[in-house]
């Protein structure tokens, strides 16, 4: 469970660092605090379920997408490190093109979206292609309003939308866990002869 974990939190973290750096202008800065808020306190509900799901020291039941042995090793370095060159290259290739400042955060949905359908494949754990199809969506939206002049809008599309899609699927993550920490353990019955 703490692999899991560590990668929910991982993926929460960085959800709340989308909304808080991109719930800017044009947003009414009443709406963009009450955004930044919001994620902030999402992301201390989230740590407090799953530790609370730990301290109940009950065998997390895991589903048909069980967990490997080891998530952070061998194919997932490389699809972080294919990541770290796509994003520094991505955005330095943006800005010599002359692209808007604001393609930098759409470009960084696209890649941490393909990112999590890369790791998909890697980890067997088809629910993080929820997030990570929404993350590239919003990425490759937010690249297309770049050329439009709704390009100050690219923040909020790429960079708080894909926040809350973080979020959003670290809530369900943490939710599950903790339903099965919580779940009383049903006596099984001896197999018949």
């Amino acid at each position: 469970m703490l692999q899991r974990m560590s990668g929910v939190f991982i993926g929460a973290f960085f959800g709340t660092v989308f909304v808080v750096a991109n719930a800017h202008d044009p947003l009414n800065p009443s709406i963009g605090i009450a955004l930044r808020v919001l994620a902030v306190l999402t992301f201390a509900g989230l740590l407090a379920l799953a530790l609370r799901a730990g301290r109940l020291g009950r065998p997390v039941v895991e589903d048909a997408e069980a967990a490997r042995a080891d998530w952070f090793r061998g194919k997932f370095a490389f699809v972080v490190g294919a990541e770290a060159v796509l994003l520094i290259g991505g955005n330095l290739a943006l800005r010599a093109a002359g692209a808007p400042q604001e393609t930098a955060v759409a470009w960084i949905a696209l890649i941490v979206g393909l990112h999590f359908i890369a790791l998909m494949a890697v980890w067997k754990r088809r629910s993080i292609a929820v997030p990570g199809i929404a993350l590239t969506v919003l990425g490759l939206t937010g690249l297309g309003m770049a050329a439009t002049s709704a390009v100050a809008w690219v923040p909020f599309v790429s960079g708080v939308l894909s926040g809350v899609a973080l979020l959003g699927g670290c809530a369900y993550a943490v939710t599950h866990t903790y339903r099965s920490a919580v779940r009383p353990v049903s006596p099984r019955l001896p197999d018949a002869q």
